[in-house]
């Protein structure tokens, strides 16, 4: 049976580059760390050992018997968030759902968006265009899914040009909002455009039926970028 030094000694061997190393990792100075190894340790010592190392089984650091390793090795945690640096912010005009009809009647009138209530995003990047914060409202766009966008989201919406309309809108990249002249306001996805400016709108939720608008009675369409308020509540 080896000796508590030794097995001080394969504990550094196989998860340390060095003593100094080892010593870091527990808190001790390298000195300290040199005369374990040479005199053992005393029992605090190798349950601060243990601490450090969960993967060393405890009873083979202790007594030398059985496995340097336990059977069931410990969660290695990973680092999955990173801060940002040099944010920035826009303050964009928010159109509630219940005030969608003012919007159909004031979307071109600068005052009148001048009287919204604004929200400030925060952004990564130099955005350019029109931009406008809409919010959802009901369950047509959830389908449980990560790609949902649930009731009460507030979405970070950009302009697409009429202009950019014809020939195609590019509907595998984005879900639109979609300004329509008579039947408001609505979050869809766009699974289909043809020549004559059809487009089939679509909802995530498969209780909700596809339907067709024609572009000549849509007013504005807006790409959605992204959600920037969500309620978390389980």
């Amino acid at each position: 049976m080896n000796t508590e030094g030794e097995r001080i000694s394969d504990i550094i061997a196989r998860f340390c580059e060095s003593k100094a190393d080892f010593a870091r990792k527990i808190g001790e100075r390298p000195q300290t760390v040199s005369n374990w190894v040479s005199r053992g340790a005393g029992k605090n010592v190798l349950n601060k050992i243990i601490t450090a190392f969960p993967e060393i089984n405890a009873n083979w650091l202790l007594t030398g018997e059985g496995d340097m390793l336990t059977d069931t090795q410990p969660q290695t945690f990973h680092p999955n968030a990173r801060p940002v640096d040099d944010l920035s912010y826009m303050n964009v005009p928010v159109i509630h759902i219940k005030a969608q009809c003012g919007y159909l009647a004031g979307y071109g009138d600068t005052e009148y968006i001048d009287t919204l209530p604004t929200m400030p995003v925060i952004v990564d990047q130099t955005y350019h265009g029109k931009y406008r914060i809409f919010e959802a409202e009901g369950d047509s766009m959830d389908d449980g899914s990560r790609n949902s966008i649930c009731d009460g989201d507030k979405l970070l919406c950009r302009e697409v040009r009429r202009d950019l309309w014809l020939p195609k809108l590019h509907i595998n990249d984005w879900y639109f909002v979609i300004v329509h002249q008579t039947k408001g306001i609505s979050i869809k996805q766009i699974t289909a455009q043809d020549d004559s400016g059809n487009i089939t709108c679509h909802s995530l939720n498969e209780l909700f039926n596809d339907y067709t608008v024609n572009l000549d009675d849509v007013v504005e369409i807006y790409n959605v970028i992204k959600v920037v308020e969500r309620s978390m509540r389980l």
